[in-house]
């Protein structure tokens, strides 16, 4: 049998391991290297065994850590006991939808796999060489533990270029006389929504949201919101929201015209009327301050942008992104009208968001009540020993009458 491989901490590059923090950055490494993917024993400055991982040679993430437990073997039993874990875990979620995470990355011990369960179908994305290296038995093992019927490979984000992998797309799993239809369709909330696994932001979809979707449908029928404007609103799962929570109008802003023609079909695929919905193809900050200048005033928000700062590096550029948007939006906001502002960057915490929108709401002459903060979904989890994995945060403010 061949050795494993060692990868040889510096001095005090322990700790975090210590902790069952899973990452080892490049800069920590004494000594070591491997193939991409392959499993390492990763050892402290004095050979003290701290965890076996998998080793990536072209990421500042050098390795990520599988175990911490020296007489764990990495095979195919232990992919499969943390599979089974994963799915496992969210049969005991409160879930109101058929749109599932399966598998959540280092918050489920499989550091680099994004796994999303629509219906029958799964959409996997594997990010790192480690869960690369294992993807034929990951394929087999996601399969036989959820009971899907096929799945679908997603492996398309910047990330995998980190990672030195080639983005990657299409079945790895399907029956025979599957004609490979990507266009699903899922419920959420009672509502009706649809999604291509081949072409969809992410995995298809941003599940992530769907407990915020489901709040802000009880916030707007709470308050009486009459007219809704939904800025950056992708397929419009905000949209449906606020017509189920009985809006008169919602106006949904994008710049993506496939996305838009989405919004409308899902108006129309859950019985609203679709003169109920504008769609507006522009870029939302401009349409935010061309609505200002029109006198145009909303009773509810919803501000959900795209990642502006992926790292912590960012964040300053991007603190003055969601500050413009935010003031914009609050001096949009009818008195005691309702704001949903959502940050996904990775960069930006949620006590910094916090003072971001603060700074936003001093900057429009405003002041509001932070009436519920916002998070992603429970399939969604963040572990105790891995606060990066919190990304999504939000604020639901009540600006004042």
């Amino acid at each position: 049998m061949r050795a494993m491989k060692s990868i040889r901490l510096l001095p005090g590059k322990e700790r975090s391991l210590q902790r069952r923090h899973p990452w080892v950055f490049e800069g920590s490494i004494a000594r070591g290297k491997a193939d991409p993917g392959e499993t390492v024993r990763v050892e402290s400055a004095d050979g003290s065994f701290l965890a076996w991982g998998a080793y990536s040679p072209n990421s500042r993430i050098r390795v990520r850590a599988w175990s911490f437990i020296e007489a764990e073997r990495i095979d195919r039993a232990f992919f499969e006991r943390r599979v089974q874990r994963a799915v496992a875990l969210r049969a005991r979620l409160p879930i109101a939808s058929t749109g599932v995470r399966l598998v959540h990355g280092e918050a489920d011990g499989l550091p680099g796999l994004v796994v999303d369960r629509y219906g029958d179908t799964l959409s996997a994305q594997f990010g790192a060489t480690g869960v690369e290296r294992w993807k034929e038995t990951l394929s087999d093992l996601l399969l036989q533990a959820s009971g899907a019927a096929r799945l679908y490979e997603r492996s398309d984000a910047s990330v995998r270029g980190l990672e030195g992998l080639e983005p990657c797309t299409g079945w790895l799993r399907k029956p025979e006389a599957d004609p490979g239809n990507t266009d699903i369709t899922i419920t959420e909330h009672g509502w009706r929504l649809t999604l291509d696994v081949a072409q969809g932001h992410k995995t298809g979809y941003y599940l992530d949201q769907r407990d915020n979707r489901g709040h802000f449908a009880r916030w707007v029928r709470q308050l009486g919101c009459r007219r809704v404007l939904n800025a950056y609103c992708y397929t419009g799962g905000f949209t449906v929201a606020a017509l189920a929570g009985g809006a008169e109008h919602v106006t949904s802003v994008d710049s993506s015209a496939p996305a838009l023609q989405r919004v409308q079909a899902h108006v129309t695929l859950n019985g609203f009327d679709p003169a109920a919905s504008d769609c507006v193809d522009a870029d939302v900050n401009t349409f935010l301050r061309q609505s200002l200048e029109a006198g145009r005033r909303f009773d509810a928000i919803v501000l959900d942008p795209p990642k502006f700062a992926p790292t912590a590096a960012h964040a300053e550029r991007a603190a003055r992104a969601y500050k413009d948007i935010n003031r914009l939006a609050l001096m949009l906001l009818a008195p005691g009208g309702l704001l949903f502002s959502f940050s996904c960057s990775g960069g930006i915490g949620a006590e910094l968001f916090h003072k971001i929108v603060a700074g936003a709401a001093i900057d429009a002459g405003v002041d509001g009540a932070i009436v519920q903060r916002l998070e992603g979904a429970p399939d969604h989890p963040t572990t105790m020993l891995f606060p990066e994995g919190e990304y999504l945060k939000g604020l639901a403010i009540l600006k004042s009458a």
